[in-house]
């Protein structure tokens, strides 16, 4: 397990375009949230210990903030190939058994974690409105193995903040996971395998 921490895409970035299939073949695009008043992006998978820590309370926040209008897609860029636990039929039963209510995508060609820069699961970024970018960092404090709860305290914060028309705070603590696992030779220029500073 070597552990990657997210790139901090620059605040402000517009949010890239994805079109994506979900777990049942449906294909979602980001036009497909062009009224919600936020749109959360969560770089995730299948078999990260750091995912799996979070998974139960990403179910939760899941529910919770769509029920308030957010839009939140968790997207899948790791090789299946090589990975055969985060394919497209073990998505579907990961989303099912953990009761994910957002839909889970399959970036098979690794384009929209490069356009996102996304470097590690989870990584996580969340659009205002206007769909800049105002919070790229970690859920909370938790790790695998910490003695700390998984709260989603940053994040739910930060989501907080979006639908009061508050500022999001500047200070953001870089989410730490598993890196993505890229194809052989699809490494985007970016990704930096010792990660964490």
């Amino acid at each position: 397990m070597v552990k990657t921490a997210s790139t901090m895409l620059p605040l402000g970035a517009e949010a890239p375009d994805f079109s994506l299939p979900d777990v049942d073949g449906k294909t979602v695009s980001l036009a497909d949230f062009c009224d919600a008043p936020a749109l959360l992006v969560i770089f995730m998978c299948n078999h990260c210990p750091f995912v799996k820590h979070v998974a139960d309370e990403l179910a939760r926040l899941g529910r919770e903030y769509q029920a308030r209008g957010v839009a939140i897609v968790g997207i899948n860029s790791n090789d299946a190939g090589s990975y055969p636990a985060d394919s497209p039929a073990e998505m579907r039963r990961e989303a099912r058994q953990r009761g994910y209510t957002f839909p889970y995508l399959y970036d098979e060609t690794q384009g929209a974690a490069k356009t996102y820069r996304a470097a590690c699961t989870p990584d996580f970024f969340l659009f205002g409105k206007d769909r800049k970018l105002v919070y790229r960092g970690q859920l909370d404090s938790s790790r695998p193995g910490s003695d700390r709860p998984v709260t989603g305290e940053d994040l739910r914060a930060a989501l907080d903040a979006v639908l009061e028309g508050r500022p999001v705070a500047a200070e953001q603590r870089a989410s730490i996971g598993c890196n993505i696992k890229w194809k052989p030779g699809n490494e985007p220029d970016y990704f930096n395998p010792a990660g964490v500073p």
